[in-house]
């Protein structure tokens, strides 16, 4: 009997003590569900922001995000992300092959290569995304009688838009079509959606050249303008350079044997020309000669020009001018060289393109023939606000063919949710 009281005795102690414990554990919880999430004072979140800010890997400050929701409410706001964007350069993921041959995603894909910084996300975006573009239904229509259709897409999700020519078949046909392209143009400043996009559409006919602006927002194209060739200053069709320019608001294309830049003002939209330095493309060959225009860093207004030619003894440079006054009426001399690198690739390529970012200008130099007769080429990167060049990849392309690429930086914020 005594032995039985002291087991009861011993059960109602434990359940005593576990009913103080759950006691203790349910007055814990209600305190700490009583307890708001910090207010953060409008000097506290400034002082914050200087310093999420200055976090220059973006891999870290997604983590820095998931911290607390002040933090994640801070670093997603659209404001906060524009000047972050603006204060770091953005990751080079890659480059993409520009032919009709197509292929599998890995083909048309080339990431950085070790130790470029970008290797490990450019990795991830080859494994993540499909560049392979069968999830397109069909095919853009053929050039010559008609305007092709338009697919802006997302790899990374598998998204697509249509976009259909600006111009309908039937007056096309009654322009004599002789060439068409299409690129992305950097959005308007003051459109706040970061997941807006324009596209221009330069149309060359045999009477003159036609470009028309589309935008996501109004998800229509613009009314284009349209010059003819006489009246931009040429007898007959002009021949525009590889890839076009754009710097404030207005798209650069280079005029093929000629000492001039076609300019459109995409606020205007209105054409004019702005004349090249003096001498400039009067001793190379078309053919190795290549030029951009940029917004020169920290100017103000004037632009900036890289010049890149092959000597005749092979080797290469690149040549940078810089705009000496920022007018409508600048002539050929009011443009200043403020320097010239010899470039590290032999045989070099003047084969330029920048990207909407615009902080990188890139390059394509080739470096020998391998094995199995394919050409190995390297991409390289100049950034304009330093000047340095830093190899991006290498790319191999059949020997007697050009490989021409488009560099991919950036996340695309097109068509996917909103992230850094």
């Amino acid at each position: 009997m005594a032995e039985e009281k002291g087991r009861r005795a011993r059960s109602d102690g434990d359940k005593a003590q576990e009913e103080k414990g759950k006691r203790a554990v349910t007055e814990e919880l209600s305190k700490r569900k009583s307890i708001s999430v910090p207010h953060i004072s409008i000097h506290g979140k400034r002082l914050l922001e200087q310093i999420l800010v200055r976090i220059a890997s973006p891999i870290d400050l997604v983590r820095v995000s998931t911290a607390c929701v002040s933090f994640h409410r801070l670093i997603t706001d659209p404001i906060f992300l524009r000047r972050y964007r603006s204060l770091h350069p953005p990751l080079i993921l890659g480059t993409i092959k520009c032919d009709d041959d197509g292929g599998s995603s890995s083909e048309v894909f080339q990431p950085p290569a070790a130790p470029h910084p970008s290797a490990p996300a450019g990795r991830s975006m080859a494994s993540a995304a499909d560049f392979s573009l069968d999830y397109v239904p069909g095919s853009p229509g053929p050039a010559g009688e008609q305007l092709p259709d338009l697919f802006v897409c997302d790899p990374l999700y598998r998204r697509y838009l249509l976009l259909r020519p600006p111009i309908p078949d039937g007056q096309v046909h009654a322009q004599d079509l002789e060439f068409d392209d299409a690129f992305f143009v950097p959005r308007a400043d003051e459109d706040d959606d970061e997941a807006s996009f324009r596209v221009a559409m330069e149309i060359h006919s045999t009477t003159g050249l036609s470009v028309f602006i589309y935008s996501s927002g109004s998800g229509s194209w613009s009314a284009g303008a349209s010059n003819s060739w006489d009246t931009l200053g040429f007898g007959e069709p002009a021949l525009f350079s590889d890839w076009a320019s754009y710097a404030y608001g207005c798209i650069y294309w280079q005029v093929r044997y000629s000492n001039e830049l076609v300019e459109l003002d995409m606020n205007r939209m209105e054409f004019s020309s702005v004349d090249l330095p003096l001498g400039l493309l009067g001793h190379h060959d078309e053919d190795q000669a290549s030029m951009l225009i940029f917004e020169e860093p920290g100017s103000n207004g004037r632009l900036g020009m890289i010049f890149v030619h092959v000597m005749h003894d092979g080797t290469s440079s690149l040549r940078y001018y810089t705009s000496v006054q920022n007018d409508e009426d600048m002539g050929a001399n009011g443009w200043q060289m403020k320097g010239e690198i010899p470039l590290p690739v032999a045989h070099f390529t003047p084969n330029l393109c920048s990207c909407q970012h615009r902080r990188f200008v890139f390059l394509e130099g080739s470096l020998f023939i391998d094995v199995q007769g394919m050409c190995v080429s390297a991409c390289s990167a100049l950034d304009i606000e330093t000047m340095e060049i830093e190899r991006v990849s290498h790319i191999r392309s059949p020997e007697d063919s050009l490989y021409d690429f488009l560099p991919y930086v950036g996340f695309p914020p097109s068509m996917s949710p909103r992230r850094i």
